[in-house]
């Protein structure tokens, strides 16, 4: 990574090289957040589109491109890498983003996810883990592609037979934001997306670059550095739409980004190289992720809205597992 080979190249004034890419880093991670969301907004209120549609879709999918970037390319040499970041990510997106946005502004939580998006993502995730068991293999990829394609059709298709009432909900919004046209709104979306992957790459490289020298694994280093980074763009998105009061797009990239990174990343790994599972993780991470996923349904349906102390709670339980997490991969637990 970029990151890494300045670190090599100037040992002398690395520490201040990075501190400056981090710096960076975050910059741009903050104004790709807010790009993103405002494009999502336009193509929301000029399409009519329900704001969860475009989180779950448009949003879910610019900000899950770090994730299958570095999963994709860790894919053949560095596997452990690759599924830990996934876990990590989907971990990281219950309990750290859905946390630290809720304790900035409680998000208000739409029926349609509680009713349909979160069992699909709770059934993906049980079917993900369950696969897990001796291994991903190239078939199993292919499945979990084969329902993220069918998935997708079916938000496109109810995206299109969405009522008049529905519309009438978002005439406002359109009027607000009627001054920005959709393929303006397309291309901050574009533009947010590449600088939060830009901003996501700097912070990851030197993070990844100094575990690494200091001998920790590479599942620990994709469960941890890895899987927190390439969710930093989720979480600078997340932010952005909160603080603009867009809760519904919020929840909507955060449950979309993780049935992404279990089907598409996920899928797409596993079918190019079959991808082993080392055991430890059975124990440990796909028994929270599940736990988690199951969480995420409850909290959204008491009340329909995450509190800030529910987001206190998320946040709490994430560094939990993280630590059991770090724990059991470095040998200590099992």
């Amino acid at each position: 990574m970029t990151v890494a080979l300045l670190s090599l190249q100037f040992p002398v004034f690395s520490i201040w090289i990075l501190l400056l890419l981090l710096g960076v880093g975050f910059v741009a991670l903050t104004f790709g957040g807010d790009w993103l969301t405002a494009g999502a907004v336009t193509i929301s209120a000029n399409l009519k589109i329900n704001p969860v549609v475009v989180g779950l879709t448009v949003v879910s999918m610019a900000t899950s491109m770090p994730e299958m970037m570095t999963s994709l390319l860790a894919a053949k040499d560095s596997p452990g890498l690759a599924l830990g970041n996934i876990l990590g990510s989907n971990v990281a997106n219950i309990g750290l983003i859905l946390g630290v946005t809720a304790l900035i502004s409680p998000l208000v939580i739409q029926l349609r996810l509680v009713q349909r998006e979160i069992p699909i993502l709770l059934s993906v995730t049980g079917l993900f883990a369950l696969f897990a068991i001796g291994g991903y293999a190239r078939w199993e990829g292919i499945v979990l592609l084969l329902i993220v394609f069918t998935y997708l059709f079916y938000v496109v298709r109810w995206a299109k037979q969405e009522s008049a009432t529905v519309e009438a909900e978002f005439e406002q919004e359109s009027a607000r934001e009627g001054a920005r046209s959709t393929r303006a709104g397309g291309l901050l979306v574009l533009l947010g997306g590449g600088v939060l992957a830009l901003g996501a790459d700097v912070l990851i490289g030197s993070s990844v670059e100094l575990a690494g020298r200091m001998g920790v694994s590479e599942t620990l280093i994709g469960l941890t550095i890895v899987a927190i980074g390439t969710s930093l763009p989720e979480l600078a998105a997340s932010v952005a739409a909160a603080r603009s009061g867009h809760s519904d797009i919020c929840a909507g990239n955060i449950i979309g980004s993780n049935l992404f990174n279990l089907l598409l990343i996920g899928g797409g790994v596993a079918t190019i190289i079959p991808i082993p599972v080392n055991p430890a993780l059975l124990l440990v991470e796909f028994p929270a992720l599940v736990l988690m996923t199951a969480l995420l349904l409850w909290i959204f349906k008491s009340g329909h809205i995450v509190t800030r102390r529910e987001g206190a709670f998320l946040l709490f339980l994430y560094v939990g597992v993280l630590s059991i997490s770090a724990v059991s991969q470095l040998g200590y637990l099992f």
